[in-house]
């Protein structure tokens, strides 16, 4: 009979993001199979991911990160695997790859799978090459073909990248306290265009400002109120800045970091994203979910679910004007609203769920553990 698998999650994210709650569905996803798979989170203690997810029904473990490679924190993988006897350490973020790298150098670990949850290049720096390259991964689950694509330019051994799409759980926690119309003082009359991003690089929010200018200063049209969610950072008080230099402060709300913010979904009329590097972001697969229409950019493995004038507008990226088109284009057009919301859903469950990406995480955990022809009893 084939042994209990016993996974430690890596995580060193300090924010809560698309990456924390990719771990998040995975592990309730594999603990309701019916495969002898027991999951362990190792995070950062205090850290946004350990407040969300403590309460939780998951085993949940924490290491202290006072600076960005904690010693501590590899520490913690080694005890942990001992201590619970892993199998498999799934790694879920560069900073914790390069932990259990350094991990390695104190004893003896079980075998590596690493997430490559963006489409950012991998860079040419010896260091890092070395980690990615690393002997003890075994797969890298890349989160779209675009990923998959752009990762295995600095991979040796291109067979250990597969592409899973990540996808969202059907059951969902649509609970919110947050009534936007009301809390914003936003008339009826208005159309909501809601993103949910973190203020980091990659989701360009530059261009998510000068779209709104675009729309309510060089065109003239005020229908529409723009609302942001997600974590602040140091790139916020610009982003900020600019909104009062433009005079839009009647038309945008900044929100910040909210929890469950993927239950305010169903109150935005249109689910607006600028991002300039993606791999896929769970917004879009939530978006879908809740069946709101999307329009993008077209960066990393965002056309391999969205095709434009299909089921869903995209513009290439750094395009406000573009954006704009589209966002007005869609604002007057409940038709097409309504028939790309009804294919992008379909497609969800056809092909997105976090059931069927934990299906296909388990299949690459058992091709490490017992190989691709071999039965493991």
């Amino acid at each position: 009979m084939r042994k209990q698998i016993n996974v430690l999650h890596l995580s060193a994210a300090k924010n809560w993001g698309g990456g924390e709650n990719h771990i998040e569905n995975l592990c309730f996803e594999l603990d309701k199979m019916e495969e002898k798979i027991q999951n362990f989170i190792l995070c950062v203690k205090n850290g946004a991911f350990h407040q969300k997810i403590k309460n939780q029904e998951l085993n949940v473990l924490t290491a202290p990160m006072l600076i960005k490679l904690d010693l501590r924190y590899a520490v913690k993988i080694l005890y942990f695997c001992q201590k619970h006897q892993i199998s498999l350490i799934h790694i879920h973020d560069s900073t914790a790859l390069t932990l259990a790298v350094m991990a390695t150098k104190l004893g003896n670990l079980p075998p590596f799978i690493l997430s490559k949850k963006t489409s950012f290049p991998i860079k040419e720096r010896s260091g890092t090459l070395y980690k990615y390259n690393h002997p003890q991964i075994q797969k890298i689950l890349c989160v779209s073909e675009k990923t998959k694509e752009i990762t295995s330019k600095q991979i040796k051994d291109s067979s250990k990248l597969t592409a899973i799409y990540h996808g969202t759980s059907m059951k969902k926690n649509s609970c919110t306290d947050v009534n936007l119309r009301k809390k914003l003082n936003i008339p009826e009359d208005k159309v909501i265009i809601g993103c949910i991003a973190n203020h980091i690089r990659a989701k360009n929010l530059e261009t998510w400002v000068k779209t709104i200018d675009e729309i309510i200063n060089k065109r003239q049209n005020s229908k529409f109120h723009f609302v942001q969610i997600g974590s602040f950072t140091d790139r916020s008080p610009n982003y900020l800045q600019q909104i009062e230099k433009l005079n839009l402060k009647d038309h945008v709300s900044f929100l910040g970091f909210i929890p469950n913010a993927s239950a305010i979904i169903p109150q935005f009329d249109v689910s607006l994203l600028t991002s300039q590097s993606e791999g896929i972001p769970q917004f879009i697969y939530e978006s879908f979910y809740y069946k709101v229409p999307v329009v993008s950019t077209n960066v990393g493995g965002i056309p391999e679910i969205i095709e434009d004038e299909v089921n869903g507008m995209l513009s290439n990226p750094y395009e406000a004007a573009s954006l704009a088109d589209k966002l007005i284009a869609l604002q007057n057009n409940k038709n097409l609203m309504q028939k790309f919301t009804a294919l992008s859903h379909q497609r969800l469950i056809e092909n997105f769920t976090s059931k069927k990406m934990a299906e296909q995480t388990l299949a690459e955990y058992k091709k490490v553990l017992y190989g691709k022809n071999r039965s493991g009893s």
